[in-house]
Parts: C-alpha cells; sequence; structure tokens
C-alpha cells in the first residue's frame, strides 16, 4: 500500500484526532511541527494552514508553507509533510523546503519514502529545481529515506549543537 498524498483540506477532522492523539499520547515531539495541535480546535487548525500558505508568514520573519497528509485507503493518517515554498537563511541553515514525520506505530514500513517521493514529483511538475532537506546526523532512517530520493550530502554543519545533514535533491 502507497497511499495518497493530500492537501490538509482533503483530510476529515476523525483522522486528523486520531493521527496526532497518537502523538500526544506517545509524548513524542510532533514532525513536522506545522501539523501540531498546539491547543487549538480542528476548524483553527484549517484556518493556520490556510493562513500559513499566504505571503502574510513573511511579514512574520517566516515563508509560506502547504502541508499534505499521507493517507491509506480508509483515509487514516500514515504521516505528515510540510513544503516550504522558499529558504530563508535559518531554513538554509536547518530545516530545509520539506519537513515530514510518520505517525509512530506506522515507522519503518516506507512511508517517509513513499510521501517524500510523491511531493518531490508534485514539484517536478510545478517548476522546482532542486530542495534542500535536512535531519540530524544520528537520524539513520531520515537520511535513507532523503538518499532514497536522490538526496546529495551538501555537508554536516553543527546547529544548536547538533550535527546535522544537509542535503539537496536535484528536480
Amino acid at each position: 500500500m502507497e497511499g495518497r498524498l493530500v492537501k490538509y483540506t482533503e483530510i476529515k477532522e476523525s483522522a486528523y484526532i486520531n493521527y496526532i492523539k497518537e502523538w500526544e499520547d506517545a509524548g513524542i515531539e510532533v514532525i513536522p511541527g506545522a501539523s501540531k495541535r498546539s491547543g487549538k480546535e480542528y476548524n483553527e487548525l484549517l484556518e493556520k494552514w490556510s493562513s500559513n500558505e499566504t505571503d502574510k508568514m513573511y511579514d512574520k520573519g517566516l515563508v509560506a508553507s502547504t502541508l499534505y497528509f499521507l493517507v491509506d485507503e480508509d483515509e487514516k493518517i500514515l504521516g505528515a509533510i510540510d513544503l516550504r515554498h522558499k529558504l530563508n537563511e535559518a531554513l538554509t541553515k536547518h530545516g530545509g523546503h520539506i519537513g515530514y514525520g510518520v505517525r509512530p506505530s506506522e515507522r519503518k514500513k516506507g512511508y517517509a519514502t513513499v510521501m517524500l517521493s510523491k511531493l518531490l514529483e508534485m514539484l517536478r511538475t510545478r517548476g522546482y529545481d532542486k530542495v534542500l532537506i535536512t535531519c540530524a546526523d544520528t537520524n539513520e532512517g531520515s537520511a535513507r529515506t532523503i538518499e532514497k530520493n536522490g538526496g546529495k550530502l551538501w555537508d554536516k554543519p553543527v546547529f544548536e549543537e547538533m550535527l546535522i545533514r544537509r542535503y539537496w535533491i536535484e528536480l
């Protein structure tokens, strides 16, 4: 099962609550951070995600971004992936164009690779030339996911006392 990559506007509230509750119950950081609930009601999240896609974000020193979810045939959310439309100085150092995460119960099943592949294909059709993706140097799973999708290691800088890997993917 590969799953479908859908924009946040296409998911059901019940599927999102099920997805985010699993992260919260596990007590681990929700990745990507854009998919966090942050104490908001679902309709407030939809408004926030919609606002994130606009130029209003640049006024806050951030960049516009779009949140997508990988869902299975039953509309269960398997993971989330956040596309940052442009790079700023901070994202060039750490974060890059794309952040993604797979819900805890669905890890190590190849969904991160599928999700990233589907987003990269979408970006090719939208005229992107290349994207930057980063991960912690110790995150071997994420590094493999990036490399399987054509990532070429650029460098390994230290960011906030953590060694990270920065990869470029040519589209």
